[in-house]
């Protein structure tokens, strides 16, 4: 079993870490859930709009690639996916948002989504 994975902040764009994790994740074979504010699609899944808050069953994992001051928007949205956990990615870091996710039974990471999958801790 994958860990279906929500990249919030997904883009087209392949010098941005987003893009980055979305080709590392697809060459695992973990499925993956782009969502950004961008329409496009990476590896041939379509980007799902942020704004419209798309409603996704079975993530395991929202990595997050956007930042704290851009978070707060979203944040009600991102506990409702209801992930087992979060990885906040260097520049993500968001305790406020943290604290909400581990009240809610969700693991926390302040962690690199990139360095994990390449040492195998994903």
């Amino acid at each position: 079993m994958t860990k279906k994975t929500a990249i919030l902040g997904a883009t087209t764009n392949p010098n941005r870490y987003a893009f980055l994790a979305a080709e590392r994740l697809t060459a695992k074979n973990y499925e993956i859930v782009p969502i950004g504010i961008k329409k496009g699609e990476v590896f041939g899944v379509e980007i799902l709009n942020l704004r419209d808050k798309p409603v996704v069953e079975g993530i395991h994992t929202v990595t997050m690639y956007i930042g704290p001051k851009n978070q707060a928007e979203w944040e009600d949205y991102i506990i409702s996916l209801n992930p087992k956990r979060i990885i906040f990615n260097p520049g993500a870091e968001n305790s406020q948002l943290a604290n909400r996710a581990r009240e809610k039974g969700i693991e926390t990471l302040n962690a690199c989504t990139l360095v994990m999958l390449s040492n195998q801790l994903y």
